[in-house]
């Protein structure tokens, strides 16, 4: 019977010509398992290294007066005082929410807010 016929009457259409009661033992079965590598190499995801530069670098109406500060009084001492700075600041923002009775998720707006508008400026440049 032709495949096609086959096919239209709802059979099977199978290039397989073999028998489902072989198997492989023996010389048959170590030649295919050495044929197949036991280890298949994965390679590194191709991804860039995260990079911790502001994206706003040199952008921002004080970017320049932070750029020549922070390579006058080095890096390392520049940081620290921009960590105190950013810590008073955190500091302002949550004694003004106390004051007027805003809850802790409205304060973490306004620290995420004053970081945005930060940025902007350029004081994170």
């Amino acid at each position: 019977m032709d495949a096609s016929v086959c096919a239209m009457r709802g059979g099977l259409v199978t290039p397989f010509l073999g028998s489902w009661s072989t198997s492989l033992v023996g010389d048959d079965h170590r030649a295919l398992v050495n044929s197949v590598p036991r280890y298949v190499p994965a390679g590194k995801p191709a991804r860039s290294a995260p990079s911790m530069k502001n994206v706003n670098e040199g952008k921002g109406l004080f970017a320049p007066v932070v750029v020549v500060t922070r390579n006058i009084v080095g890096k390392k001492t520049f940081n620290q005082l921009r960590g105190k700075a950013i810590a008073l600041h955190s500091q302002v923002i949550t004694e003004f929410c106390k004051s007027i009775g805003a809850d802790g998720k409205q304060r973490q707006g306004l620290i995420r807010l004053a970081k945005k508008n930060g940025e902007r400026l350029g004081f994170l440049a």
